[in-house]
């Protein structure tokens, strides 16, 4: 039996769905993760008497409006976060289900990836999935130009300098990946709403993090819009993982629309989850 239903693609590709949500704030971002991974798990909102439905796999790309600042799982969010700082800059602030440290979604193109983990782009283990998932991004830095290699866990290099970070979770029996294309990187400001351990010492790190890390305008010299970033990184992930997404870009399901808008308002939203220790 076919463990990956969905609309059958082309002879030893993969059949993903292919999600391009747009923009939207950090809470209904987060909620539709979380919904697209219940929905790949089966756990869809469906008739009773149909039972769960897996969605098959999916390939998200999307936005932040307004900008937010998201901090892993295990981190605490007033340890990370000048809460009145990203306030007064208007940012809103988040907890992911994924690990990793505390990010700025200003200027960025954003992907996510779920499938069941018996997948075989699922690799054997989270090192080997995020090798394997991460080609997708390597590929799509080629398709503009850029040489993009991938270092340590999971972050993607070029020239030396990072230019994407990446985060996975794994529940439900499912993979969630998740990571940014930096478009433009806005370091000063970065700092601005995320806490230092010394005040003392700000002005070196952020000098050390201008060095460090990268973006699409820096590499090309140029602003490369949104629309064409995620043009290339559907090609990328498309060509370098053999995908076949031949229904084109689609949207989510009324069932994970609905469901998403929930998991914002009474999860994502909510005070215990912010503040989670």
């Amino acid at each position: 039996m076919d463990k990956h239903p969905g609309k059958p693609g082309k002879p030893g590709k993969h059949s993903f769905r292919l999600l391009c949500t747009g923009f939207h704030n950090c809470y209904y971002n987060m909620g539709l993760d979380e919904a697209l991974l219940e929905s790949v798990a089966g756990r869809s909102s469906a008739p009773v008497s149909s039972g769960p439905v897996s969605s098959g796999p999916v390939l998200r790309f999307y936005g932040w409006n307004p900008p937010a600042v998201s901090v892993g799982y295990f981190q605490g969010l007033t340890e990370e976060v000048d809460l009145e700082a990203a306030k007064s800059f208007g940012f809103d602030t988040v907890r992911r289900i994924s690990g990793g440290g505390a990010v700025l979604h200003k200027s960025e193109l954003t992907y996510s990836i779920i499938m069941d983990l018996d997948h075989p782009l699922a690799g054997k283990d989270i090192g080997e999935s995020y090798h394997i998932l991460c080609e997708g991004l390597i590929r799509g830095f080629k398709l503009l130009g850029i040489d993009a290699v991938f270092s340590g866990i999971n972050d993607i290099l070029t020239g030396g300098k990072k230019i994407s970070g990446n985060a996975q979770t794994r529940r439900m029996n499912c993979l969630l990946q998740h990571g940014t294309v930096l478009l433009d990187n806005d370091v000063d400001t970065m700092f601005e709403v995320l806490k230092v351990p010394e005040e003392k010492i700000k002005g070196k790190l952020i000098s050390e993090v201008k060095e460090r890390v990268t973006s699409l305008k820096a590499v090309l010299g140029r602003v490369v819009p949104f629309e064409e970033a995620e043009a290339a990184f559907i090609s990328g992930f498309t060509e370098a993982l053999d995908l076949d997404c031949t229904e084109g870009k689609t949207e989510p399901t009324p069932e994970e629309d609905k469901r998403a808008r929930e998991l914002a308002d009474t999860k994502f939203s909510a005070r215990e989850w912010l503040f989670k220790k």
